[in-house]
């Protein structure tokens, strides 16, 4: 099926066309990123407005960082689930490994970003500790783990996440992604999309979560910014590994594997393949290849995945994603579109499921994913991909 990938334009360095949006924007207040946020200083602390927590405090939340309360551990560092009772509130605690992959330039990115950002689908920074050299962040507490728990780490006895929930994650996390790229200035790329950074709350929602790569992105005539290479195997875009120019599209890309892991069950990347089927895009642009009829795309489709699903939503879900996984960045798709793609989705699923119930009438609905399953997997990834 040639439409997934139709690359329309070659690679040529060229300036941007101006991106067309399907979604009117809101006329909200727009929060400023400041620009010291690329310099380097004690000038960048003095502007954080968190909550600023000795490490006493943070000793006592975590109950001496007990190894029963491990979330999980990161090139940053270990995630810890903590209670802070002065503000009645569990939280996750993240403390940076000081030999780690990552240092003190993300730990501060980081805590500038999330002090600056309030929206409803990212992780939301309760306050930091930099005492003593220390480097810890307080985030909010996702009670059901990550998104790579729920697609890729199932418990014995765990449901996994029917159709629906999986359109409304996607949807929630692009309204995330949609908020960086197009309500902030500068905008903001996330540059680590991908299913262990995207955090579930109660009823599954979705929140962004791990800004410490994040770069500011262009502005006025420049289209790009340039920057050495970072992110996770498997989800970089490969214009931006070739040159390390660094584009709102290659979130794009990496939101499109997101999309493909989803639908498909399978990993970013899987050394446990055959070299032709380890990377999941190139798996995937193969099979979409061969698909004679819309029909086919329900073939790929996690085998896992129970309940119904339409031929023509998963289509549509599948399109979506091939869009995004584009080798050329030129066909990606805004994610404002996405955001569009994903609700009209979402609806024809709702509107064909409110048909069949007045079609058959009441009775016993379908067994489809609760917060009491994801509870078997409370805390389980919140730090996986920190």
């Amino acid at each position: 099926m040639g439409c997934f990938f139709s690359s329309e334009g070659g690679g040529s360095e060229r300036k941007a066309p101006t991106e067309r949006s399907q979604i009117p924007q809101a006329a909200s207040t727009v929060p400023v990123i400041p620009e010291f946020i690329t310099n380097q200083g004690s000038e960048r602390e003095r502007n954080i407005h968190g909550k600023v927590f000795t490490y006493e405090e943070l000793i006592v939340a975590t109950d001496g960082f007990r190894v029963d309360l491990l979330l999980g551990q990161g090139g940053f560092g270990q995630v810890y689930k903590g209670f802070l009772g002065n503000i009645n509130q569990e939280v996750a605690i993240k403390r940076l490994d000081l030999q780690g992959q990552q240092g003190n330039r993300e730990f501060v990115t980081e805590v500038l970003l999330l002090d600056q950002l309030d929206h409803p689908n990212l992780v939301k920074l309760v306050g930091y500790c930099s005492e003593n050299g220390q480097r810890i962040l307080v985030y909010e507490y996702m009670p059901l783990g990550s998104l790579h728990s729920h697609i890729h780490d199932l418990l014995p006895g765990q449901q996994p996440l029917d159709w629906t929930t999986r359109i409304k994650i996607l949807l929630g996390a692009a309204k995330g992604l949609e908020h960086l790229h197009h309500t902030v200035y500068p905008p903001i790329i996330n540059r680590d999309v991908k299913c262990a950074n995207i955090l579930l709350g109660e009823g599954y929602h979705p929140k962004l979560s791990d800004f410490g790569l994040a770069k500011l992105g262009p502005t006025g005539d420049n289209t790009h910014v340039s920057t050495r290479v970072m992110g996770t195997a498997g989800y970089c875009a490969p214009e931006y590994l070739m040159s390390g120019k660094l584009t709102k599209k290659s979130d794009i890309y990496s939101f499109g594997v997101v999309m493909l892991e989803v639908l498909t069950g399978r990993m970013a990347r899987d050394e446990r393949l055959p070299e032709p089927m380890r990377n999941l895009t190139v798996w995937f642009q193969s099979q979409a290849a061969n698909f004679r009829h819309r029909r086919d795309a329900t073939n790929l489709v996690d085998p896992a995945l129970q309940g119904p699903r339409s031929a023509t939503s998963v289509y549509k879900a599948f399109y979506v994603a091939g869009l995004c996984v584009s080798e050329s960045p030129v066909p990606r798709p805004d994610i404002r579109d996405i955001v569009t793609a994903l609700t009209d989705i979402l609806e024809s699923i709702e509107s064909r499921r409110r048909r069949s119930l007045g079609r058959r009438g009441p009775s016993t609905p379908a067994r489809t994913s609760s917060a009491s399953d994801g509870s078997q997997a409370q805390g389980q990834g919140q730090g996986e991909g920190s």
